[in-house]
């Protein structure tokens, strides 16, 4: 049996017919075992690479894309085609670019931690917001300085939901790139606190239940215990290993996801019902207060009519609001 093994000589590839017994010429074995190193070098020189992206990433922090500066996105972008060199170039030092990988990586680090410390160095690296509209006027000479046209002004309103500059009291083009929009007070939402309304209190909701297990430490901050939300679960007729996820909010209200789609979840009424029956006594406390004749009994009547009445008050916001 024979074996082509193919090799290149003065520009010209020559076929040789080496004998294939036992195993392959002495020949082939070496360009196929160097074939194979240099497979086993770019490997190990990428997880290395990657191990040394993932640590610099992690000490540099998080930011999206649209928080990075201009010299912070090419320094990502350099740092990314340095590990794809050093991962691929056997030929060179693994340590030089290795080296260079820190450099790259140091200098920024440094830079950093001296602007988080002096304000006007943050200001000349990061650069500062630019007001776009200030007091309903668009300031052109700024839009200019920024080279901002008007078309991405209108653009970047459109974003923040707002199609009319008239609408607005105060823009601000951020060092990010982004623009914050203040709308003039006759244009800005209603809240509690402008009908005088106090709100109750509300946190974050936990996450009680992911893939099917309980998440015990969301539980605690959730203030309810495990046995509680069995009874949810019962009460709704839902076993614990068909839930994808289950969520609780700080009014005590259940919300699962299930694995089976086709399954239709029963929303509690517990607390409509509370309501209702509520109004109901208020309601039959009333009518006896008109019925009787007894003074005594008629005031005492009124009296818990009205506490009914005052404890509705505060209980059907927050009954309509979950």
């Amino acid at each position: 049996m024979f074996f082509l093994c193919w090799k290149k000589k003065d520009g010209f590839n020559f076929a040789n017919p080496l004998f294939f017994g036992t195993s392959y010429s002495k020949e082939c074995n070496r360009k196929g075992s160097n074939k194979m190193a240099d497979w086993i070098t770019i490997v190990i020189r990428s997880l290395g690479a990657i191990a040394m992206l993932f640590i610099i990433t992690r000490i540099l922090g998080k930011k999206q894309i649209s928080q990075l500066t201009f010299f912070e996105y090419i320094t990502g972008i350099t740092l990314g085609e340095l590990a794809g060199f050093i991962s691929t170039d056997i030929e060179n030092n693994y340590f030089l670019g290795a080296l260079a990988l820190f450099v790259w990586f140091l200098v920024p680090f440094l830079l950093e931690m001296t602007t988080l410390k002096s304000k006007k160095l943050r200001e000349w690296f990061d650069g500062k917001g630019t007001v776009l509209i200030k007091e309903g006027k668009i300031l052109e000479d700024n839009l200019k300085k920024e080279r901002y046209t008007a078309d991405e002004l209108l653009e970047q309103l459109r974003t923040k939901n707002v199609f009319k500059v008239q609408d607005v009291e105060f823009a601000v083009l951020e060092a990010s790139g982004d623009v914050s929009v203040m709308l003039k007070r006759e244009n800005q939402p209603l809240t509690p606190k402008d009908m005088m309304i106090k709100p109750y209190p509300e946190k974050e909701p936990q996450a009680v239940i992911i893939d099917g297990k309980v998440v015990k430490e969301a539980m605690a901050n959730s203030g309810y215990s495990i046995e509680w939300l069995m009874t949810e679960l019962e009460k709704i007729g839902v076993p614990l290993n068909n839930v994808f996820l289950g969520q609780v909010d700080s009014n005590g209200s259940l919300y699962v996801d299930l694995y089976d789609d086709l399954l239709q979840v029963p929303v509690p009424q517990e607390k409509e019902v509370l309501l209702a029956t509520l109004k109901k006594c208020q309601a039959d406390l009333e009518m006896f207060s008109l019925s009787t004749q007894n003074r005594s009994a008629k005031y005492s009547y009124q009296g818990s009519a009205a506490r009914i009445k005052k404890v509705l008050k505060q209980l059907t916001p927050a009954i309509k609001r979950m």
